[in-house]
């Protein structure tokens, strides 16, 4: 707190000492006493710099909100003659304890003679004195209230994502249990590999709630499970390839998002096929941009399929997060037609990579 008044103070007297030379130097080629011009003029500024606290200690005293700006323009002009008459009873004093006035003055009336003759300029400069202060709190509580709003905004937004990723955990688990329900009969030694690669699966999405971001690394290894429940499964007639660029294994990704989509190519397009088929993971980086593509060989999207028509949770919520994730327009998540048949789903937006400090924590 004393540090903060002292710095505040040491501005104010260089402030107003500044202002004092600007006013002294047209007098100072005028007259001969440059002493006695120079410390009037430090005078009657510094006179301002001690009654400014007062100045903005009245101001915040009125009874107006500060939205009202008509009553608290009437109550300055009231209050101004009443200050200006106390500043120039300041002035005068400190005039005197600086040699270049007599103490004298403050006893007649020549000071009040002096604050009417001089009462123009003085409300000029006490007026422009809460003016600027006036400007200072509009600009802190216009901050204040953007400060505000982003606050409200990036809540509303992780209540959002928090809630699209409880839509997606579940779906993703009661598509699970039935992949592994249809083995249980039949094949009780897969159906065991399938539970194990299961509970791997469920402690990682635990370990990556509350986490909108995650590296590529992590979920990838996240797909590894699925993609390992789904191989025995499906055997050798699903094929999955991946192509990742070493320079994006730490890149920051939405947690839980490539897995839906992979799970949508098996769905909807691979196990439509007796003789199965393939798909392609590749990530890349593209500029400051990292680039996503699912590819697969499947049946491929039925005639007149389009986004706004899609019923599936997977798709719609993993579009939803990294809409919400990357606001502004700043990702792009494409689901299309592959000429040589099957689907591709395109995703880009802006890459951040996650980092390390020396303590061993990551951001």
């Amino acid at each position: 707190m004393m540090k903060h008044i002292l710095r505040w103070s040491v501005v104010s007297v260089v402030f107003w000492t500044a202002i004092a030379l600007v006013f002294a130097l047209p007098q100072l080629g005028q007259n001969n006493n440059l002493h006695k011009v120079l410390i009037s003029a430090l005078a009657e500024w510094w006179s301002w710099g001690i009654v400014v606290p007062g100045i903005l200690a009245l101001d915040q005293a009125l009874p107006f909100p500060v939205q009202r700006i008509v009553p608290r323009l009437i109550a300055h002009l009231v209050l101004g003659p009443f200050v200006t008459a106390v500043y120039c009873y300041v002035e005068t004093a400190l005039k005197a304890l600086l040699g270049v006035g007599a103490w004298s003055r403050l006893a007649g009336t020549g000071v009040i003679t002096e604050a009417l003759k001089g009462m123009f300029w003085s409300m000029l400069v006490y007026c422009l004195i809460v003016g600027v202060w006036e400007a200072y709190l509009y600009h802190q509580r216009y901050v204040s209230a953007e400060l505000q709003m982003e606050r409200l905004q990036r809540n509303f937004s992780e209540a959002r994502l928090n809630a699209l990723r409880m839509q997606l955990d579940p779906h993703f688990l009661f598509n699970a249990l039935n992949t592994v329900s249809s083995q249980v009969e039949r094949e009780p030694k897969l159906a065991r590999r399938m539970i194990e690669h299961l509970g791997d699966l469920l402690r990682l999405s635990l370990n990556s709630q509350g986490v909108h971001e995650i590296s590529l690394a992590e979920e990838l290894a996240f797909l590894d499970h699925y993609l390992a429940i789904q191989r025995i499964r499906f055997g050798d007639t699903l094929k999955v390839e991946m192509r990742i660029a070493p320079d994006v294994k730490d890149a920051l990704v939405p947690s839980l998002f490539i897995q839906p989509l992979v799970e949508n190519a098996i769905r909807h397009g691979i196990s439509k096929r007796a003789r199965g088929g393939s798909i392609v993971l590749s990530a890349q980086r593209v500029e400051e941009r990292l680039l996503i593509q699912v590819l697969d060989d499947g049946a491929g999207l039925p005639p007149g399929w389009s986004f706004e028509d899609h019923k599936g949770v997977g798709l719609s919520v993993t579009r939803e997060r990294i809409a919400g994730l990357y606001p502004d327009n700043t990702s792009q998540f494409e689901v299309r037609r592959r000429r040589e048949g099957g689907t591709e789903v395109y995703l880009s937006f802006p890459l951040h990579m996650r980092k390390e400090t020396d303590d061993g924590l990551t951001i």
